[in-house]
């Protein structure tokens, strides 16, 4: 019996690292698996194509108040073309300030709209949406 129990013992060491191996082969094979769940996904045949809309209340034309359309013109513009209106005054006039690009230095006409000799690009969008109807 003595015997049995050995060879028995020497047959479950032996089996043990071959199971270490099979469990290691998985977890190699799982980023391979993962990476095939993460290739695109075929759309059925008769599936529509949906195109995405602009938001309306960005493309919404605004009207600049006085001191907005001394920069911008008067003419009546959504809030992203503001946006950009006003920027390329800024740069055009180079008032962004060198140290930190992040502010803005206002001169005379944009004092007139940010009430500050100097506020963040951030801060700036909040500051003219005050000055559209």
């Amino acid at each position: 019996m003595a015997t049995a129990k050995k060879a028995a013992k020497k047959a479950a060491v032996k089996a043990a690292p071959a199971k270490k191996a099979t469990k290691a082969a998985p977890k190699k094979a799982a980023p391979a698996a993962k990476k095939a769940k993460a290739a695109p996904v075929k759309k059925a045949a008769g599936a529509k194509k949906t195109t995405r809309s602009a938001n309306s209340a960005f493309m919404k034309a605004m009207t600049p108040s006085a001191a907005l359309a001394a920069i911008i013109g008067d003419k009546a513009m959504p809030r992203t073309e503001v946006t950009k209106k006003i920027w390329e005054y800024i740069k055009k006039h180079g008032l962004q300030d060198q140290a930190k690009r992040t502010m803005i230095n206002a001169d005379e006409k944009l004092k007139e709209i940010f009430k500050k000799a100097q506020v963040s690009m951030f801060e700036m969008t909040k500051l003219i949406s005050s000055h559209l109807k």
